[in-house]
This record gives structure tokens, C-alpha cells and sequence, in this order.
């Protein structure tokens, strides 16, 4: 009869803490920088260039936009500084789209960042993204002049059209 040994508990204890050492020292890091990165690049505006969120206890006049491939309709929205709008957008086309309204800088700037961060979303309150066949609402209060722009941040998207402006006068 042959007899098995089984390993000692220290043994496997120790064996135990160098796999927790190992995980510690370079798995976990690397899981948590790159959700540390994809934030930053999400989080690039410490405040909003074409306003504010708006007050849901105020009035706000209502403008429709429909989304599709690759196009929004209307392509340009005249309001008045001050104005508070709700956005209902609504995405008629057949893949995801969204509605991010920022200054044509920022939006440039952002798309390049999603273009390297394929997965990130928006539902941010200057911006939706919505499935095919989808709403939802942005409920703005335009406190800047200027002229801003909303445009669709999925790679590609921007470049095929899908680009609309917002005159604050």
C-alpha cells in the first residue's frame, strides 16, 4: 500500500499569500489604472462651456431632436442666452447614437478620447446616448452666448455628419 501525503497547511498558506502578493502587485494596479484612465478621459470638463444643467421647477420650451444615420434633424437651434431648453431626443436611425452638446473644441477633443476608449458612454447632463428606437431628455439652461454645437462622439459618427449647432444670442 502506498501512502499520499498531503501537502502541510504552512505550505499552502504560504502558497496562498504569494498568489495574494502577486495579484496585489500587478493585476490589481493595472485593473484599476485603466479605469482610472478611461474616467480622466470621460471627465475631461471641470465645468460646461455652453451653459448649465437646467432647474426642472422652472419652464423650459420643449425642442424635438430626431437622430438618424447620420444626421440630425433640426441641424441648427436658435435660443436666447438665459433660455432654458428641453431637449426630447429621440434616435429614429438603426445603430446607437448621441446627442452631446459642448463647444466644437471639446467635442473634438472628446471624440478623439472615445475613439481610443471604444466603451465609453455618455449620460452626462450635456449629453445622451441612446439605442435605436430609444428617447431620453436634457433639460439645458443656456447661460453663455456663443455658438455651440451637439454632435454624436462614436467613432466615425462625427465625420459622416452627424453634427448640429446651437446659436445663444
Amino acid at each position: 500500500m502506498k501512502v499520499i501525503e498531503h501537502p502541510k497547511p504552512i505550505e499552502r498558506k504560504n502558497e496562498m499569500h504569494a498568489i495574494i502578493r502577486w495579484l496585489t502587485r500587478s493585476i490589481i494596479p493595472v485593473v484599476l489604472l485603466s479605469f482610472v484612465t478611461v474616467a480622466a478621459a470621460h471627465e475631461q470638463h471641470g465645468g460646461y462651456s455652453a451653459g448649465e444643467p437646467g432647474n426642472p421647477k422652472r419652464p423650459a420650451r420643449e425642442i424635438v431632436v430626431e437622430m438618424s444615420e447620420m444626421d440630425y434633424s433640426p441641424s441648427v437651434i436658435e435660443v436666447k442666452r438665459g433660455e432654458q431648453i428641453r431637449f426630447i431626443i429621440r434616435n429614429l436611425g438603426t445603430e446607437d447614437h448621441e446627442f452631446l452638446l459642448a463647444t466644437t473644441a471639446e467635442n473634438l477633443q472628446h471624440g478623439e478620447a472615445m475613439k481610443k476608449h471604444t466603451g465609453m458612454e455618455h449620460d452626462d447632463p450635456n449629453g445622451v446616448r441612446l439605442a435605436p428606437k430609444k428617447s431620453g431628455e436634457i433639460l439645458w439652461k443656456f447661460s453663455k452666448a456663443g455658438t455651440f454645437e451637439y454632435s454624436c462622439l462614436i467613432p466615425n459618427h462625427r465625420e459622416y455628419g452627424m453634427i448640429g449647432k446651437v446659436i445663444v444670442k
